[in-house]
């Protein structure tokens, strides 16, 4: 433990210490065992049950988070008096180090498990700053002169929603600030709007209450001209609150104007949990008021000691880490960033969204088909004088295959932590958050090699694809029976249906001819020797069968691809109807023949008569007076589609010249192709049978 704590004075401050000095030494010996038991098994992977290896691998300093919350259980059931000097202590400690970690002079700090709970209680502290009579009046005082919460458009999704539930105001009384549209990052606030804006509102007889300024914004990680921000809240009295993941870098020795700025502002909301990796850490809002009575009734204050005891998992696990501790693994995340955004400099069509911004540690990039590049493999589709719908098609086009890039950089590089994101101006884009994942993952700077090697292993697949989509597309387009299927989110090299010639083209409904020839289709595809890979699925926005070609590592020739599809598709289809064709003819001449034995039998009857048909009397009959009659039945010639009388068949076997019958194949030769020949089925009084092969 920290050296400080043999300095307390405080006798239960200085025997919790002692305890905890046991528990961590108690920690590292059965980490110590465990690791030497089962290989350096984690410990958090020994919990038996359905938890077993599913727990993330938290370290000492983890342990000593979660210890927070149990020793907090312990130290309330202490007598009063002792209760409240230790929380007291406890959470001026705490606040004490994060205002000088983050150089964030004479602040004070409400900790909070909701990330979003600590705006809300600054948006009360505003009011009651404000509106003096709120306390009496309430809402009446609001109705009179309504107030006004700005936020920007880059905000977190659900922030103002939340603030308006919290609050109980009305949505109108929150104004969404665009960022810049011509001059710097379109993910920064436009100043000079909102400056606009809030003369606007002063003219409307409302109250411009608070502005909420990001230092990193929760998409790519973009700073708001905080300073100029401050001048401005400054000159009308707008209560500024700065939030963002770029906080973090306030501990480090050198940081950017732009969030330095933020040591300036009135209140602030941190995370460190994700920050230094560590569980069950509640976040921070630091802020500046002289009025305790408002802050009480704000809710960022409270009298109760338990309350002030949601400091401690943190105060422990600054006890252990320490300062250096502290900025180190900030250091570690922001320096992962930059490593990363300085490779990505070098790797041709990858464009970064954050190059302006070389303190951020955040880095957004995507895979961009226009970036130039020497190299003629990777030469883009040119893209001149393109229709607004081709456009849009090429965007989707890349947003596809950019969500497939994340996709696989996230299994082959899992402890990379990228997250794939939909940005509205840019589209699909790929983010890299080690301050908010490193710690946690463990990520390396060996990783973030491993990173960029699989990105430029993967560029020749994404350009070989993209150069194929627009040429597979035309080749479709052209042939006859082949419709093209735009589907915006398949990767691949693009969607195609094969219409047979009973396809109702204008029903959405399944089709299972269609999914029969389809099935056929994919089967013969897979046999074919190539890198592409073939499936089938129902069709965007339709339940018909599509086939989907997918990505290309090789030159591939489009013209040849599209043959082949529609080729073998035809082929499968004329099989299918050759077989349900004669399944038909089958199907009728044995109707045929049961009606012809049908009459023969009752031929037979009226031939024979009545009396030779009752059991014993036609026995005595035909013993006395024989009847010779030939055994009469119908052959059917598949070829011919015909029924024949089997009479001239008996007829040659009774004289000595049978009818040689082909013989039956084995199964070893089924695969190939046999000749013509004529099929006869025969139908005798008691069975009908297939006498002959099948053509094919």
């Amino acid at each position: 433990m920290d050296a400080s704590l043999e300095k307390i004075a405080d006798p239960t401050l200085a025997e919790m210490g002692k305890n905890l000095k046991e528990a961590v030494k108690m920690l590292e010996d059965s980490q110590r065992r465990t690791e030497e038991e089962n290989g350096k098994k984690l410990i958090s992977g020994d919990i038996p049950g359905p938890l077993q290896g599913r727990i993330q691998n938290i370290g000492e300093q983890g342990h000593m988070a979660l210890l927070g919350h149990s020793l907090g259980a312990y130290i309330s059931t202490l007598d009063k008096e002792k209760l409240r000097k230790l929380t007291t202590r406890i959470l001026s400690d705490t606040t004490l180090w994060l205002c000088r970690i983050f150089r964030y002079e004479n602040g004070c700090a409400y900790f909070h498990e909701e990330e979003r709970e600590g705006l809300a209680k600054i948006c009360r502290l505003a009011i009651h700053s404000r509106y003096e009579d709120f306390v009496v009046d309430g809402f009446n005082v609001l109705y009179n002169k309504k107030p006004v919460i700005y936020l920007s458009a880059a905000a977190r999704p659900g922030l103002g929603q939340y603030l308006c539930n919290q609050l109980g105001l009305p949505f109108p009384c929150l104004c969404r600030v665009p960022c810049n549209t011509m001059f710097g990052s379109q993910h920064q606030m436009d100043v000079a709007f909102l400056e606009k804006l809030i003369k606007d509102d002063i003219e409307r007889g409302r109250l411009p209450l608070l502005l909420v300024a990001n230092a990193g914004t929760a998409a790519v990680g973009h700073t708001d001209k905080i300073g100029r921000l401050k001048e401005l809240c400054e000159q009308y009295g707008i209560w500024l609150h700065v939030e963002g993941v770029n906080l973090a870098t306030l501990a480090l020795g050198y940081v950017s104007s732009s969030v330095l700025a933020a040591a300036k502002c009135d209140s602030m909301t941190m995370t460190p949990g994700p920050w230094l990796g560590l569980p069950a850490v509640p976040a921070v809002t630091l802020y500046k008021h002289d009025d305790p009575a408002l802050t009480l009734v704000a809710g960022l204050t409270s009298n109760k000691p338990t309350d002030k005891l949601r400091a401690l998992p943190l105060w422990l696990s600054l006890q252990y880490l320490g300062l250096d501790g502290f900025v180190e693994r900030i250091k570690h995340a922001c320096q992962l960033s930059q490593r990363l955004q300085e490779s990505l400099k070098k790797v041709n069509y990858i464009k970064i969204l954050v190059e302006d911004e070389l303190s951020s540690p955040v880095v957004v990039f995507r895979f961009f088909q226009e970036l130039p590049g020497s190299d003629p493999v990777f030469k883009a589709v040119p893209v001149p004088n393109m229709t607004p719908s081709a456009v849009g098609r090429e965007r989707h086009s890349c947003d596809a295959l950019n969500r497939w890039l994340g996709e696989q950089l996230k299994q082959l590089v899992p402890a990379g932590g990228l997250t794939v994101m939909d940005l509205e101006a840019e589209g699909t884009c790929l983010r890299f958050s080690p301050l908010m994942t490193a710690a946690v993952l463990g990520t390396r700077g060996e990783d973030v090699d491993q990173l960029v090697a699989c990105i430029e292993s993967k560029l020749p697949v994404l350009c070989c694809t993209l150069q194929l989509r627009e040429e597979f597309k035309q080749e479709v387009e052209a042939t006859a029976g082949l419709l093209y299927v735009d589907d915006p989110n398949w990767p691949g090299i693009g969607v195609v249906r094969y219409e047979h010639a009973n396809d109702d083209k204008s029903s959405l409904k399944s089709d299972p001819e269609g999914e029969k020839i389809h099935a056929g289709l994919l089967k013969k595809l897979n046999e074919l020797e190539s890198d592409l890979t073939f499936k089938i699925g129902p069709e965007y926005k339709s339940m018909k069968s599509c086939l989907y070609v997918g990505m290309a590592s090789d030159d591939v020739d489009a013209a040849e691809l599209v043959e082949t599809i529609v080729a073998t598709a035809r082929e499968i289809e004329e099989n299918s109807r050759l077989l349900e064709n004669m399944t038909e003819v089958v199907r009728k001449g044995i109707q045929e023949a049961q009606v012809e034995l049908q009459k023969a039998s009752e031929e037979r009857l009226l031939e024979e008569g009545v009396l030779r048909q009752i059991p014993v009397v036609g026995s005595v009959l035909n013993w006395f007076s024989p009847v010779q009659a030939l055994q009469k039945g119908r052959t059917f010639n598949l070829t011919a589609g015909s029924l024949e009388s089997t009479e001239p068949i008996y007829v040659y076997k009774a004289q000595g010249a049978g009818v040689t019958l082909p013989p039956t194949p084995s199964g070893s030769r089924t695969k190939q192709r046999l000749p013509e020949t004529a099929c006869v089925a025969e139908v005798s009084s008691l069975s009908f049978s297939a006498v002959c092969l099948p053509f094919l």
